[in-house]
């Protein structure tokens, strides 16, 4: 296998420092764990009489599962200036319609660099879950966003 088969980057394997997220254009934050960046397309089959060799399986609907973000508790706003938007007063205030939004996850490596990007299509939280608060624990605050999306598509930086 030659080194550029090894990484979809090229080069030597890649490994994540962090993960960027942002929302038209505007960074959301840096997060340590992104999950759910997955693709699933239903198989349709159909029965042809007659034809006892096989079943015919045809690609179906596309199903993009939510992404799940995990982090260590910061100071920034960002997150829930953008949850804001969406919902609550500003979905009120929206006359109730939900205001989509075009997303980005970025892998970062250890040095900086943006090694590759997922665009968004449709991107809106649809929950936030903050850390869990003891006075005796020395675990780390660590806060979880999940948004939805209609799809994306890989882009090379």
């Amino acid at each position: 296998m030659s080194t550029s088969d090894s990484s979809p980057l090229g080069g030597e394997p890649s490994t994540a420092g962090r993960f960027l997220f942002e929302v038209d254009g505007v960074e959301i934050g840096m997060f340590r764990e992104v999950s759910g960046l997955r693709l699933d397309v239903t198989v349709e089959e159909y029965v042809e009489g007659g034809q006892n060799g096989y079943v015919h399986q045809l690609p179906g609907v596309m199903r993009w599962p939510h992404l799940m973000f995990t982090r260590g508790l910061v100071q920034s706003d960002a997150l829930f200036a953008w949850v804001g938007r969406s919902s609550g007063e500003g979905f009120s205030g929206n006359d109730n319609k939900l205001t989509r939004s075009t997303g980005a996850v970025t892998v970062i490596n250890h040095t900086g660099v943006r090694l590759r990007s997922w665009e968004l299509d449709g991107v809106f939280a649809v929950s936030w879950s903050g850390p869990q608060l003891l006075a005796d624990s020395d675990e780390a605050l660590n806060e979880t966003l999940e948004v939805a999306h209609n799809g994306f598509r890989s882009v090379t930086k």
